[in-house]
């Protein structure tokens, strides 16, 4: 199984990088497009559309329609649940109810469940008691398989950038933690809110953030000839090890697009704890 993430879009109209982030995006779905073997999903790890605006999304959505694998959202904090939902509903949303934008995917030899990790009180992440008892419900309802659970908010001390907390407070961050931890079964995370690609544990379980896909928006430094490049990760999933991601080049026109293995390490179904150090970046060129 292989798992393609992108995030932090921010598509919108009216600013002076609106059409960098709308080619951003148009190139990184073709890239995945010409993939070999193709990714089984894309997921996307919210910040689609930065104001959330409905003619934001319906452009989003008209690029989503040219992949050749199904795509699955999770909200970020610039995102409009209800927008995102009337949007999305029935493909890259499954979520059945517009209050909290939770899902589970069950088609696939590991359950993807999307989580919702917004609240309208602060660009940082929140998980209450009822977020916990909805994700906790979705984790038991399958006993057997593996799970990787995918959001916005990074639910670990992030080391890089300017605010490790990236949640209201540690409480939240905390029940989230515990619920993450609850079964064993889920084996990563995957995220994205700090626009820099960084890493990080929560118990046994692997957690990775995706830089924005956005060019003008990511954080950290980049050689000069990959600032126009977009950038996505690759999880590859196996039965024995888990995940493992790489950072994905988008390919230029007279480029295969390099690709940098940054070992994951998640702890797989086999039950095996395969710690290493989390990859800041592992891109190179």
């Amino acid at each position: 199984m292989i798992v393609a993430q992108i995030t932090d879009t921010h598509i919108v109209h009216g600013v002076p990088d609106a059409g960098r982030r709308i080619a951003d995006l148009a190139r990184t779905i073709a890239d995945i497009n010409a993939l070999d073997p193709l990714p089984d999903a894309i997921i996307h790890t919210g910040d689609i559309a930065h104001g959330g605006r409905p003619e934001d999304y319906a452009l989003v959505a008209s690029l989503f329609a040219t992949a050749r694998v199904p795509v699955y959202v999770a909200p970020g904090n610039r995102d409009h649940r209800e927008h995102l939902r009337d949007a999305f509903a029935g493909g890259p949303c499954r979520a059945a109810e517009p209050r909290f934008l939770d899902y589970s995917v069950e088609e696939f030899p590991v359950r993807l469940l999307a989580l919702d990790t917004v609240t309208p009180a602060s660009n940082k992440g929140e998980f209450c008691v009822e977020r916990v008892q909805r994700l906790i419900e979705r984790i038991d309802a399958d006993p057997a398989k593996p799970i990787a659970a995918f959001m916005h908010h990074p639910p670990f001390v992030v080391t890089v950038g300017p605010d490790p907390l990236n949640f209201t407070s540690p409480e939240a961050l905390h029940r989230l933690q515990h619920a993450l931890q609850h079964s064993g079964r889920v084996i990563a995370v995957f995220c994205g809110h700090v626009h820099r690609s960084t890493g990080g544990w929560i118990g046994a379980i692997r957690a990775m953030v995706a830089t924005s896909t956005a060019t003008t928006l990511r954080k950290g430094e980049f050689p000069a000839h990959l600032r126009d490049r977009p950038i996505y990760h690759l999880h590859r999933y196996d039965a024995a090890f888990g995940f493992s991601t790489e950072a994905r080049i988008v390919a230029e026109a007279d480029d295969d697009g390099a690709v940098s293995a940054v070992g994951s390490g998640a702890r797989g179904a086999a039950g095996r704890d395969r710690r290493g150090d989390p990859a800041e970046h592992g891109l190179e060129r």
